[in-house]
């Protein structure tokens, strides 16, 4: 070990919560993660969680840290300082009541939206902070709590170098047939009404491990990877690039998420208002904060809360499941003509990793393609566990990936602030 390693600290901001993790730059291992919740409210408060063995630590300070803190968990109030900068500031603190902050060498930023312009990760100038303050358009709910993070990390770690690694970046690839809307095109030469896709960074890192596991080169795979959790969305990646994907403008469009409702009539829009005299506002709201798991159920947003009540015979949790998994398929089947043959079918995120039902259900429908369920690998691939969980020597097959966006923004991070050279 390195007597000084340096260390990447990955920040992902939303509307009122803040996601923080601490990895070492050369390998991607974990020390410490954090996450603010409640920011803006009198009740905000941060929790810190330290990785049980922290390999990344200089050798002179691996036994005591391990001694002291691996595996610890605890929560800091937020007090007065309860918004984006005060839990920037209170990780600042963590790390100095340490010793950790000496070692922290640059920091990577989630960025949900960086719209046309961006297809790869940049280094965070006072240009790129700009065009992405243009793009919040786009994102309104999303890149205005990512600036805020930027700006609290530029003011509380100075003269570190910023990253932005952006959710839309990797769908760039995407032919201009899949990301056009039917709609008069001065809307897109005027205004960037396109499809822009979302969980990019999480398609990289997943499609690079599937294409290890299944001993195959990158540029010579054809995936579809399903990306299951509160947010949910489908990907056709063919030779490495994103060839078509489910989510588009925003992230409501595509599949039936924790509280999204994914795709709808149009039409539904003025309809709802006419009913219920809702503005267009609060039709959106509903749209993205009431839908979805939780609309259909009347119960939850939470797969894990609709999976126990469906075991129980709720009958509105039950159908939930029901076109959860349809939903699914049919844009699994979709996906396939953007990729013309298919290699495996990958299920990543805290659904996709863990739900082996959903997995199941969505494979029951997928005969057309092929694939086998063995029932005994699939309930066994969960809780962090990779693998296969179709029948031995089926092609295609289908598998799970667990993914890792904090790894995947650190790397980038690593190589565009000099630290991999």
């Amino acid at each position: 070990m390195q007597a000084n390693p340096k260390m990447i600290l990955v920040l992902n901001c939303g509307s009122s919560s803040l996601k923080g993790a601490l990895l070492d730059s050369e390998h991607g291992e974990l020390v410490l993660s954090c996450l603010a919740e409640k920011l803006t409210t009198p009740d905000a408060y941060i929790t810190f969680s330290y990785a049980d063995n922290p390999k990344a630590l200089p050798a002179d300070r691996d036994s005591w840290f391990i001694g002291r803190h691996a595996g610890e968990k605890h929560r800091v109030e937020l007090g007065e300082k309860n918004d984006h900068t005060g839990a920037v500031e209170a990780l600042l603190e963590e790390l100095k009541s340490h010793d950790l902050q000496s070692l922290v060498a640059a920091i990577g930023h989630r960025v949900v939206h960086g719209g046309e312009k961006y297809s790869a990760s940049v280094l965070l100038t006072d240009d790129v902070i700009a065009t992405l303050e243009e793009c919040i358009p786009l994102a309104p709910l999303h890149n205005p709590a990512n600036l805020t993070g930027i700006e609290a990390a530029r003011t509380i770690f100075p003269g570190l170098p910023n990253v932005g690694v952006f959710d839309t970046a990797f769908h760039q690839t995407m032919p201009e047939h899949a990301y056009t809307y039917a709609v008069p095109r001065e809307l897109y030469h005027k205004y960037g009404l396109r499809r822009y896709g979302f969980h990019g960074t999480s398609y990289r890192y997943v499609a690079q491990e599937a294409a290890d596991m299944l001993g195959k080169d990158l540029k010579d795979t054809a995936l579809i990877v399903a990306h299951l959790g509160n947010g949910a969305s489908v990907a056709a990646i063919l030779g490495g690039e994103s060839k078509d994907t489910s989510m588009g403008l925003t992230p409501l469009e595509g599949l039936v998420m924790g509280t999204r409702s994914g795709d709808i009539d149009p039409g539904a829009f003025t309809f709802i208002e006419a009913a219920t005299g809702l503005s267009a506002k609060e039709v959106n709201d509903m749209l993205n904060k009431k839908s979805g798991l939780l609309g259909i159920s009347e119960l939850s947003n939470d797969m894990r809360t609709i999976q126990e009540a469906a075991a129980e015979g709720h009958e509105g949790a039950k159908l939930a499941l029901e076109i959860t998994a349809y939903r699914l398929a049919k844009y699994i089947a979709a996906m396939s003509v953007a990729t013309g043959r298919l290699d495996a079918l990958v299920f990543t995120g805290g659904i996709g990793e863990n739900s082996s039902l959903i997995r199941a259900k969505t494979i029951g429908y997928l005969g057309i393609l092929g694939l086998k369920l063995d029932e005994a690998a699939n309930e066994a691939t969960r809780f962090g566990k990779a693998g296969i969980i179709t029948q031995a020597g089926s092609m295609p097959c289908a598998m799970v990936v667990p993914t890792n966006e904090e790894r995947m923004i650190a790397f980038d991070t690593r190589q565009l602030s000099g630290l991999g050279n």
